[in-house]
C-alpha cells in the first residue's frame, strides 16, 4: 500500500506543523541558573563576614533580568537582600551578601534567590541554606588594618605594637 507523494508531503507538513505548536505552547523552559557554591567568607584582617553564593548559567536569560537574593539575618531582625543585573555573556553569577554578624557554626541560615525577568515575571526560584564551620567570634572585634595600603589600624596597635590579645568579635546581646 502506497501512499501518494502529495499525501506524503502533506502528512509531513501537518506532522511538522503539530510538532512545532507543541513546542510553543510550552509555558516554562529549563531554569535558567545552577548553584555551584555556597560558604560564609570570613575575612579575618578586615573583620567582616559575608555569604557567598555563585551561580553558573545553563540556559539564556532575556536582556534586562535580574537576580534577587535574600540573606537570613543571623543577627535577627529583617532579611538582608542584594538585587543584581544578569549580563547575557557571563556564565557565572556571584553573590556577596552585605556585611553579618553573629554567624553561629553549625546552624543552617536560609537564602532564598528569584531570577526575575525584565518585566518582572519571576522566571526561576532557589532555596538553599548555608552552614559554616566556624563562630564569628574568631573574628577581631575591629578590623586590623586600614586605610588602601592596609596600614595597622591604630585603634588596635597601640603605639605601632600588637595587643597582648586581640579583642574579639561579640554578638550583641
Amino acid at each position: 500500500m502506497s501512499m501518494h507523494p502529495r499525501r506524503l508531503a502533506l502528512a509531513g507538513f501537518y506532522l511538522a506543523a503539530v510538532t512545532g505548536l507543541a513546542g510553543c505552547q510550552r509555558e516554562t523552559g529549563p531554569d535558567p541558573l545552577e548553584l555551584t557554591g555556597k560558604m560564609f567568607i570570613f575575612n579575618y584582617r578586615l573583620a567582616y563576614a559575608t555569604y557567598m553564593i555563585t551561580l553558573t548559567k545553563t540556559e539564556p536569560v532575556p536582556e534586562g533580568s535580574t537576580v534577587v537574593a535574600t540573606f537570613e539575618n543571623p543577627a535577627g531582625g529583617a532579611p538582608l537582600r542584594l538585587d543584581r543585573k544578569l549580563f547575557a555573556k557571563l556564565d557565572k553569577v556571584v553573590l556577596e551578601s552585605p556585611d553579618v554578624t553573629c554567624v553561629k557554626k553549625q546552624r543552617p541560615y536560609a537564602v532564598t534567590i528569584e531570577v526575575k525577568g525584565p518585566d518582572g515575571a519571576i522566571l526561576q526560584t532557589l532555596q538553599t541554606s548555608v552552614t559554616s564551620n566556624l563562630d564569628q567570634d574568631i573574628l577581631p572585634a575591629k578590623a586590623l588594618v586600614v586605610g588602601p595600603a592596609y596600614d595597622k589600624n591604630p585603634e588596635v596597635f597601640k603605639d605601632g605594637k600588637a595587643p597582648e590579645h586581640f579583642e574579639t568579635a561579640k554578638c550583641p546581646s
